[in-house]
Protein backbone atom coordinates (compact mmCIF):
# COMPACT_ATOMS: atom_id res chain seq x y z
CA UNK A 1 0.00 0.00 0.00
CA UNK A 2 1.87 3.52 -1.09
CA UNK A 3 1.92 6.42 1.47
CA UNK A 4 -0.32 9.88 0.47
CA UNK A 5 2.64 12.09 1.18
CA UNK A 6 1.27 16.02 0.30
CA UNK A 7 3.99 18.25 1.16
CA UNK A 8 3.15 21.49 1.61
CA UNK A 9 5.66 22.99 -1.00
CA UNK A 10 6.18 21.83 -4.57
CA UNK A 11 8.41 22.88 -7.10
CA UNK A 12 6.72 23.34 -10.63
CA UNK A 13 9.92 21.82 -12.39
CA UNK A 14 10.04 18.78 -9.94
CA UNK A 15 6.69 18.37 -9.24
CA UNK A 16 7.48 14.20 -7.96
CA UNK A 17 9.74 14.98 -5.45
CA UNK A 18 8.87 13.01 -2.19
CA UNK A 19 10.66 14.20 1.21
CA UNK A 20 12.09 11.76 3.05
CA UNK A 21 11.00 13.92 6.18
CA UNK A 22 6.73 13.50 4.99
CA UNK A 23 7.35 10.14 4.24
CA UNK A 24 8.38 8.97 7.33
CA UNK A 25 6.17 11.29 9.66
CA UNK A 26 2.91 9.78 7.57
CA UNK A 27 4.73 6.43 8.14
CA UNK A 28 5.80 6.84 11.64
CA UNK A 29 1.46 8.01 11.98
CA UNK A 30 0.64 4.92 10.51
CA UNK A 31 2.46 2.77 12.68
CA UNK A 32 0.93 4.65 15.48
CA UNK A 33 -2.49 3.69 14.46
CA UNK A 34 -1.21 0.06 13.53
CA UNK A 35 -2.01 -2.68 15.75
CA UNK A 36 1.37 -4.78 16.19
CA UNK A 37 3.29 -1.77 15.30
CA UNK A 38 6.33 -2.29 17.13
CA UNK A 39 10.37 -0.09 18.25
CA UNK A 40 13.14 -1.17 16.39
CA UNK A 41 16.44 -0.02 17.95
CA UNK A 42 19.52 0.10 15.15
CA UNK A 43 22.51 0.53 16.74
CA UNK A 44 25.52 0.84 15.07
CA UNK A 45 28.96 0.20 15.86
CA UNK A 46 32.73 0.43 14.26
CA UNK A 47 36.11 -1.50 15.17
CA UNK A 48 37.28 0.99 17.82
CA UNK A 49 34.25 0.23 19.98
CA UNK A 50 32.38 3.80 19.21
CA UNK A 51 28.54 3.03 18.38
CA UNK A 52 25.22 4.97 18.25
CA UNK A 53 21.80 4.11 18.33
CA UNK A 54 19.03 4.96 16.37
CA UNK A 55 14.93 4.81 17.52
CA UNK A 56 12.48 4.18 15.21
CA UNK A 57 9.10 2.42 14.61
CA UNK A 58 7.81 -0.80 12.25
CA UNK A 59 4.65 -1.72 10.75
CA UNK A 60 4.08 -5.53 11.50
CA UNK A 61 6.10 -7.93 8.75
CA UNK A 62 2.89 -8.98 5.97
CA UNK A 63 -0.32 -7.45 6.60
CA UNK A 64 0.11 -5.62 3.29
CA UNK A 65 3.05 -3.43 4.84
CA UNK A 66 6.23 -5.35 3.65
CA UNK A 67 7.46 -2.90 1.01
CA UNK A 68 6.76 0.33 2.90
CA UNK A 69 8.60 -1.87 5.87
CA UNK A 70 11.77 -1.93 3.29
CA UNK A 71 11.58 1.31 2.21
CA UNK A 72 11.36 2.46 5.65
CA UNK A 73 14.43 0.67 7.40
CA UNK A 74 16.51 0.20 4.24
CA UNK A 75 16.71 4.04 3.68
CA UNK A 76 17.04 4.63 7.77
CA UNK A 77 20.03 2.14 7.47
CA UNK A 78 22.06 4.18 4.15
CA UNK A 79 21.05 7.21 5.95
CA UNK A 80 23.10 5.84 9.35
CA UNK A 81 26.01 4.14 7.32
CA UNK A 82 26.37 7.50 5.48
CA UNK A 83 26.02 10.31 8.44
CA UNK A 84 27.55 8.05 11.52
CA UNK A 85 29.89 5.56 9.42
CA UNK A 86 30.57 1.88 11.28
CA UNK A 87 30.17 -1.81 10.23
CA UNK A 88 28.51 -3.30 12.22
CA UNK A 89 24.47 -2.96 13.19
CA UNK A 90 22.79 -4.26 15.55
CA UNK A 91 18.47 -4.74 15.56
CA UNK A 92 16.59 -5.00 18.73
CA UNK A 93 13.06 -5.21 18.77
CA UNK A 94 9.78 -7.51 18.19
CA UNK A 95 10.82 -8.02 14.36
CA UNK A 96 14.48 -7.74 14.49
CA UNK A 97 15.16 -10.78 12.75
CA UNK A 98 13.54 -10.29 10.01
CA UNK A 99 14.90 -7.21 9.08
CA UNK A 100 17.97 -8.44 9.79
CA UNK A 101 17.87 -10.70 7.73
CA UNK A 102 16.48 -8.67 4.61
CA UNK A 103 19.41 -6.38 5.33
CA UNK A 104 21.95 -9.08 4.93
CA UNK A 105 20.72 -9.50 1.90
CA UNK A 106 20.55 -6.22 0.71
CA UNK A 107 24.19 -5.56 1.25
CA UNK A 108 25.27 -8.98 -0.07
CA UNK A 109 28.08 -8.92 -2.32
CA UNK A 110 26.00 -8.74 -5.97
CA UNK A 111 23.07 -7.18 -3.53
CA UNK A 112 21.17 -3.57 -3.80
CA UNK A 113 23.65 -1.91 -1.85
CA UNK A 114 26.90 -3.47 -2.75
CA UNK A 115 28.38 0.20 -3.47
CA UNK A 116 27.37 0.50 0.06
CA UNK A 117 29.02 -2.70 1.71
CA UNK A 118 32.54 -1.96 -0.72
CA UNK A 119 32.56 1.57 1.13
CA UNK A 120 32.60 0.04 4.90
CA UNK A 121 35.05 -2.55 3.92
CA UNK A 122 37.46 0.69 2.56
CA UNK A 123 36.77 1.87 5.99
CA UNK A 124 36.81 -0.46 8.32
CA UNK A 125 38.64 -3.54 6.37
CA UNK A 126 35.51 -5.33 7.21
CA UNK A 127 32.11 -6.52 6.13
CA UNK A 128 29.06 -4.83 7.29
CA UNK A 129 27.07 -6.95 9.29
CA UNK A 130 24.00 -7.09 10.57
CA UNK A 131 22.23 -8.58 13.53
CA UNK A 132 18.94 -9.40 15.61
CA UNK A 133 19.79 -9.14 19.30
CA UNK A 134 17.81 -7.98 22.82
CA UNK A 135 17.46 -4.28 23.73
CA UNK A 136 20.46 -5.58 26.75
CA UNK A 137 22.86 -6.52 24.42
CA UNK A 138 22.96 -3.23 22.40
CA UNK A 139 26.13 -1.37 22.68
CA UNK A 140 26.99 1.80 24.91
CA UNK A 141 26.37 4.64 22.70
CA UNK A 142 29.69 6.99 22.74
CA UNK A 143 31.55 8.37 19.97
CA UNK A 144 35.59 9.70 19.37
CA UNK A 145 35.74 13.47 20.34
CA UNK A 146 38.28 14.52 18.00
CA UNK A 147 40.83 16.84 19.96
CA UNK A 148 41.61 19.13 16.56
CA UNK A 149 40.83 22.68 15.61
CA UNK A 150 40.82 26.10 17.39
CA UNK A 151 44.54 26.24 17.39
CA UNK A 152 45.68 29.73 15.62
CA UNK A 153 49.34 30.18 17.21
CA UNK A 154 52.47 30.25 14.75
CA UNK A 155 53.01 30.07 11.36
CA UNK A 156 50.76 27.86 9.57
CA UNK A 157 49.00 26.90 6.49
CA UNK A 158 45.35 25.55 6.02
CA UNK A 159 44.61 23.98 2.16
CA UNK A 160 41.42 23.04 1.22
CA UNK A 161 41.00 20.59 -1.89
CA UNK A 162 37.68 20.51 -3.79
CA UNK A 163 36.20 18.82 -7.09
CA UNK A 164 37.00 21.91 -8.96
CA UNK A 165 39.66 24.72 -7.14
CA UNK A 166 41.99 23.93 -4.53
CA UNK A 167 43.06 26.62 -1.51
CA UNK A 168 45.55 27.42 0.23
CA UNK A 169 46.52 29.91 3.00
CA UNK A 170 49.28 31.15 5.16
CA UNK A 171 48.27 32.06 8.47
CA UNK A 172 50.38 33.75 11.22
CA UNK A 173 48.21 34.03 14.60
CA UNK A 174 45.00 33.64 13.04
CA UNK A 175 45.69 36.40 10.50
CA UNK A 176 45.61 35.30 6.68
CA UNK A 177 48.57 37.07 5.29
CA UNK A 178 48.13 35.24 1.86
CA UNK A 179 45.31 33.11 -0.06
CA UNK A 180 45.56 31.75 -3.34
CA UNK A 181 43.03 29.50 -5.07
CA UNK A 182 43.79 27.52 -8.40
CA UNK A 183 41.57 25.63 -10.81
CA UNK A 184 42.01 22.02 -11.26
CA UNK A 185 40.23 18.51 -12.07
CA UNK A 186 41.07 15.84 -10.15
CA UNK A 187 37.87 13.39 -10.64
CA UNK A 188 38.74 11.34 -12.95
CA UNK A 189 42.70 11.48 -12.85
CA UNK A 190 43.93 8.31 -13.80
CA UNK A 191 47.61 9.05 -12.33
CA UNK A 192 47.54 10.18 -8.62
CA UNK A 193 50.69 12.13 -9.23
CA UNK A 194 48.10 14.63 -10.97
CA UNK A 195 46.83 14.92 -7.03
CA UNK A 196 49.77 15.03 -5.28
CA UNK A 197 51.67 17.46 -7.33
CA UNK A 198 48.95 19.80 -7.20
CA UNK A 199 48.76 19.56 -3.34
CA UNK A 200 52.33 20.14 -3.11
CA UNK A 201 52.02 22.96 -5.16
CA UNK A 202 49.32 24.41 -2.88
CA UNK A 203 51.64 24.24 0.04
CA UNK A 204 54.68 25.33 -1.56
CA UNK A 205 53.10 28.51 -2.53
CA UNK A 206 51.53 29.19 1.30
CA UNK A 207 55.40 28.35 2.41
CA UNK A 208 56.84 30.61 0.43
CA UNK A 209 54.90 33.75 2.23
CA UNK A 210 55.80 32.26 5.85
CA UNK A 211 58.93 32.49 7.90
CA UNK A 212 58.49 29.10 9.27
CA UNK A 213 55.64 26.66 9.19
CA UNK A 214 54.85 25.19 12.41
CA UNK A 215 51.63 23.49 11.77
CA UNK A 216 49.69 21.97 8.15
CA UNK A 217 46.38 21.19 8.39
CA UNK A 218 43.69 20.70 5.29
CA UNK A 219 40.42 20.01 4.57
CA UNK A 220 39.60 17.40 1.55
CA UNK A 221 35.84 16.10 0.26
CA UNK A 222 36.02 12.20 1.73
CA UNK A 223 36.93 10.40 4.38
CA UNK A 224 40.23 10.23 5.93
CA UNK A 225 41.33 8.93 9.44
CA UNK A 226 44.97 9.06 10.94
CA UNK A 227 45.62 11.07 7.68
CA UNK A 228 44.74 8.43 5.14
CA UNK A 229 42.59 7.86 2.54
CA UNK A 230 40.07 5.89 3.35
CA UNK A 231 37.46 6.77 0.54
CA UNK A 232 37.48 10.22 -1.68
CA UNK A 233 35.59 11.64 -4.56
CA UNK A 234 38.69 13.74 -5.39
CA UNK A 235 40.60 10.07 -6.38
CA UNK A 236 37.68 8.54 -8.34
CA UNK A 237 39.41 7.99 -11.51
CA UNK A 238 41.75 5.59 -9.46
CA UNK A 239 40.08 2.19 -9.99
CA UNK A 240 43.05 0.08 -9.83
CA UNK A 241 43.17 -1.23 -6.16
CA UNK A 242 47.15 -1.75 -5.76
CA UNK A 243 47.40 1.92 -7.29
CA UNK A 244 44.96 3.30 -4.37
CA UNK A 245 46.39 1.53 -1.66
CA UNK A 246 50.40 1.95 -2.76
CA UNK A 247 50.16 5.60 -3.78
CA UNK A 248 46.52 7.17 -2.74
CA UNK A 249 45.43 5.95 0.65
CA UNK A 250 49.51 7.13 2.35
CA UNK A 251 49.52 10.10 -0.19
CA UNK A 252 48.91 12.78 2.80
CA UNK A 253 51.51 11.00 5.09
CA UNK A 254 54.13 11.25 2.04
CA UNK A 255 52.94 14.93 1.52
CA UNK A 256 54.06 15.74 5.62
CA UNK A 257 57.53 14.12 5.08
CA UNK A 258 58.26 17.06 2.88
CA UNK A 259 58.07 19.31 6.45
CA UNK A 260 59.62 16.80 8.69
CA UNK A 261 58.55 17.34 12.52
CA UNK A 262 55.67 19.89 11.21
CA UNK A 263 52.41 18.84 12.82
CA UNK A 264 50.26 17.64 10.17
CA UNK A 265 46.31 17.22 9.49
CA UNK A 266 43.68 16.60 7.02
CA UNK A 267 40.26 16.16 7.95
CA UNK A 268 36.64 15.81 5.84
CA UNK A 269 35.93 19.09 4.38
CA UNK A 270 32.19 19.12 5.83
CA UNK A 271 33.71 19.16 9.26
CA UNK A 272 36.36 21.77 9.02
CA UNK A 273 33.08 23.70 7.63
CA UNK A 274 31.58 22.92 10.66
CA UNK A 275 34.34 23.90 12.50
CA UNK A 276 34.70 26.97 11.02
CA UNK A 277 31.38 28.31 11.81
CA UNK A 278 31.56 27.17 15.33
CA UNK A 279 34.79 29.23 15.52
CA UNK A 280 33.09 32.16 13.50
CA UNK A 281 29.97 32.16 15.60
CA UNK A 282 30.96 31.24 18.85
CA UNK A 283 28.40 28.15 18.65
CA UNK A 284 28.06 24.77 19.23
CA UNK A 285 25.47 22.27 17.53
CA UNK A 286 26.64 23.37 14.35
CA UNK A 287 25.66 21.43 11.13
CA UNK A 288 27.48 23.07 7.93
CA UNK A 289 26.59 22.03 4.46
CA UNK A 290 28.77 23.26 1.43
CA UNK A 291 26.79 23.21 -1.80
CA UNK A 292 29.93 22.81 -4.41
CA UNK A 293 30.88 20.31 -6.58
CA UNK A 294 29.01 17.69 -4.45
CA UNK A 295 27.89 17.72 -1.08
CA UNK A 296 30.05 18.75 1.77
CA UNK A 297 28.99 18.29 5.36
CA UNK A 298 30.41 18.25 8.75
CA UNK A 299 28.94 18.13 12.37
CA UNK A 300 30.07 20.39 15.58
CA UNK A 301 28.20 18.51 18.64
CA UNK A 302 26.50 20.20 21.70
CA UNK A 303 30.07 20.54 23.71
CA UNK A 304 31.92 22.20 20.65
CA UNK A 305 33.27 18.89 19.50
CA UNK A 306 34.23 17.21 16.10
CA UNK A 307 33.06 13.49 16.31
CA UNK A 308 34.41 10.96 14.13
CA UNK A 309 30.99 10.56 12.43
CA UNK A 310 31.33 10.54 8.14
CA UNK A 311 28.26 13.09 7.28
CA UNK A 312 28.83 11.87 3.87
CA UNK A 313 25.41 13.75 3.15
CA UNK A 314 25.77 13.20 -0.80
CA UNK A 315 24.80 9.82 -0.64
CA UNK A 316 22.04 9.99 2.46
CA UNK A 317 18.48 9.82 1.03
CA UNK A 318 16.69 12.96 0.55
CA UNK A 319 13.85 11.92 -1.77
CA UNK A 320 11.88 8.72 -1.58
CA UNK A 321 10.01 8.98 -5.36
CA UNK A 322 9.92 5.80 -7.33
CA UNK A 323 11.85 6.25 -10.34
CA UNK A 324 13.72 9.43 -8.45
CA UNK A 325 17.57 10.35 -9.68
CA UNK A 326 20.04 8.16 -9.88
CA UNK A 327 23.83 9.25 -8.00
CA UNK A 328 26.21 8.43 -11.46
CA UNK A 329 28.60 7.14 -9.07
CA UNK A 330 26.25 4.62 -6.73
CA UNK A 331 23.39 4.30 -8.72
CA UNK A 332 21.28 4.97 -5.62
CA UNK A 333 18.17 6.72 -6.26
CA UNK A 334 17.05 10.53 -4.18
CA UNK A 335 20.45 11.07 -2.54
CA UNK A 336 22.10 14.94 -1.57
CA UNK A 337 24.07 14.81 -4.46
CA UNK A 338 21.26 14.97 -6.95
CA UNK A 339 19.92 18.11 -5.00
CA UNK A 340 22.73 20.21 -3.13
CA UNK A 341 25.14 20.48 -5.76
CA UNK A 342 26.33 21.22 -8.62
CA UNK A 343 25.10 18.18 -9.90
CA UNK A 344 21.80 18.99 -8.83
CA UNK A 345 21.62 22.26 -11.23
CA UNK A 346 22.76 20.16 -14.30
CA UNK A 347 20.06 18.52 -13.15
CA UNK A 348 17.18 21.09 -12.99
CA UNK A 349 18.44 22.97 -15.94
CA UNK A 350 16.39 21.60 -18.40
CA UNK A 351 13.22 20.70 -16.17
CA UNK A 352 13.53 24.18 -16.16
CA UNK A 353 14.01 24.77 -19.66
CA UNK A 354 17.31 26.06 -19.78
CA UNK A 355 19.09 24.16 -22.53
CA UNK A 356 23.04 24.04 -22.06
CA UNK A 357 25.85 22.72 -24.63
CA UNK A 358 26.40 19.81 -25.36
CA UNK A 359 29.57 18.94 -23.09
CA UNK A 360 29.44 21.91 -21.20
CA UNK A 361 31.16 21.37 -17.70
CA UNK A 362 29.00 21.38 -14.59
CA UNK A 363 30.92 24.62 -12.79
CA UNK A 364 30.07 26.32 -16.08
CA UNK A 365 26.49 25.46 -16.64
CA UNK A 366 26.24 26.96 -12.78
CA UNK A 367 27.68 30.19 -13.93
CA UNK A 368 25.69 30.05 -16.72
CA UNK A 369 22.67 29.73 -13.70
CA UNK A 370 24.09 32.53 -11.89
CA UNK A 371 24.43 34.85 -14.89
CA UNK A 372 20.70 34.06 -15.92
CA UNK A 373 19.15 34.61 -12.44
CA UNK A 374 21.19 37.94 -12.03
CA UNK A 375 19.20 38.98 -15.34
CA UNK A 376 15.90 38.29 -13.68
CA UNK A 377 15.60 35.19 -15.38
CA UNK A 378 12.23 33.22 -14.55
CA UNK A 379 13.63 30.12 -15.50
CA UNK A 380 16.82 30.32 -13.13
CA UNK A 381 14.62 31.50 -10.40
CA UNK A 382 12.45 28.04 -10.48
CA UNK A 383 15.77 26.38 -10.60
CA UNK A 384 16.50 27.57 -6.93
CA UNK A 385 13.49 27.38 -5.72
CA UNK A 386 13.82 23.75 -6.59
CA UNK A 387 16.45 23.38 -4.54
CA UNK A 388 15.23 25.57 -1.76
CA UNK A 389 12.10 23.20 -1.45
CA UNK A 390 14.17 20.18 -1.34
CA UNK A 391 16.84 21.58 1.27
CA UNK A 392 14.06 22.63 3.54
CA UNK A 393 12.50 19.41 3.60
CA UNK A 394 16.10 17.89 4.17
CA UNK A 395 16.77 20.10 7.05
CA UNK A 396 13.97 18.19 8.73
CA UNK A 397 14.99 14.90 8.02
CA UNK A 398 18.91 15.18 8.99
CA UNK A 399 17.23 16.75 12.45
CA UNK A 400 15.86 13.13 12.98
CA UNK A 401 19.64 12.42 13.38
CA UNK A 402 21.74 15.25 14.62
CA UNK A 403 21.31 17.49 17.41
CA UNK A 404 21.78 20.96 15.54
CA UNK A 405 20.33 24.51 16.11
CA UNK A 406 22.91 26.42 13.92
CA UNK A 407 23.70 25.63 10.00
CA UNK A 408 26.22 27.01 8.33
CA UNK A 409 24.99 27.41 4.48
CA UNK A 410 28.19 27.97 2.16
CA UNK A 411 28.95 26.52 -1.77
CA UNK A 412 29.07 27.93 -5.78
CA UNK A 413 25.69 26.63 -5.41
CA UNK A 414 24.25 29.25 -2.82
CA UNK A 415 26.42 32.15 -4.30
CA UNK A 416 24.65 35.32 -5.56
CA UNK A 417 20.90 36.44 -5.44
CA UNK A 418 20.39 32.55 -6.26
CA UNK A 419 21.79 31.41 -2.60
CA UNK A 420 19.13 33.95 -1.22
CA UNK A 421 16.41 32.24 -2.74
CA UNK A 422 17.43 28.84 -1.83
CA UNK A 423 17.30 29.99 1.79
CA UNK A 424 14.28 31.98 1.61
CA UNK A 425 12.42 28.70 0.66
CA UNK A 426 14.39 26.29 3.08
CA UNK A 427 12.96 28.87 5.51
CA UNK A 428 9.68 28.99 4.41
CA UNK A 429 9.03 25.02 4.33
CA UNK A 430 10.39 24.39 8.32
CA UNK A 431 8.09 27.20 9.20
CA UNK A 432 4.85 26.00 7.65
CA UNK A 433 5.64 22.18 7.47
CA UNK A 434 7.89 21.56 10.96
CA UNK A 435 7.29 25.09 13.23
CA UNK A 436 8.83 22.83 16.25
CA UNK A 437 12.51 23.49 14.70
CA UNK A 438 14.42 25.74 15.77
CA UNK A 439 17.03 26.23 13.36
CA UNK A 440 18.98 29.56 12.36
CA UNK A 441 20.00 29.05 8.53
CA UNK A 442 23.56 31.34 8.73
CA UNK A 443 25.43 32.70 5.57
CA UNK A 444 28.98 33.71 6.12
CA UNK A 445 30.09 36.74 5.30
CA UNK A 446 32.41 37.26 2.61
CA UNK A 447 35.72 37.55 5.09
CA UNK A 448 34.37 33.75 6.47
CA UNK A 449 33.59 33.17 2.93
CA UNK A 450 37.21 34.14 1.70
CA UNK A 451 39.21 32.86 4.79
CA UNK A 452 36.80 30.92 7.31
CA UNK A 453 37.67 27.72 5.98
CA UNK A 454 41.41 28.00 5.55
CA UNK A 455 42.04 29.42 8.80
CA UNK A 456 39.84 26.75 10.00
CA UNK A 457 42.22 24.14 8.31
CA UNK A 458 45.26 25.74 9.65
CA UNK A 459 44.09 25.31 13.25
CA UNK A 460 43.49 21.34 13.61
CA UNK A 461 46.71 20.47 14.42
CA UNK A 462 48.69 21.85 17.61
CA UNK A 463 51.57 22.32 17.90
CA UNK A 464 54.92 21.75 20.63
CA UNK A 465 55.91 25.30 20.53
Amino acid sequence: MPLAVKPRHVSPIDPGFVPASVWTREYLALCDRTPGAAPLAISLARPDGTASTHRTRTLPPGAGFDDLNRLHVERTVKFLLWARGGDTFRLAGTHAAHFAALLADIYRPGGERAFDAEFVRKLFDRDPTFLACAESDLPKESASHLPLGRNLDGCRIGFDLGGSDRKCAAVIDGKVVFSEEVKWDPYFQKDPSYQFEGIVHSLELAAAHLPRVDAIGGSAAGVYINNTVRAASLFRGITDPQVFETKVKPMFLEIAKRWPGTPFEVLNDGDVTALAASMSLDRNAVLGIAMGTSVAAGYVDTHGNLTNWLSELAFVPVDYRPGGPADEWSGDLGCGVQYFSQQGVGRLLPLAGIPMPAGMRLPEQLEELQKLMKAGDARARSVYEAIGIAFGYALAHFAEYYRYECLLIMGRVTSGEGGTVIIDKARQVLKDEFPALRIDLVVPDEKDKRHGQAIAAASLPKTSR
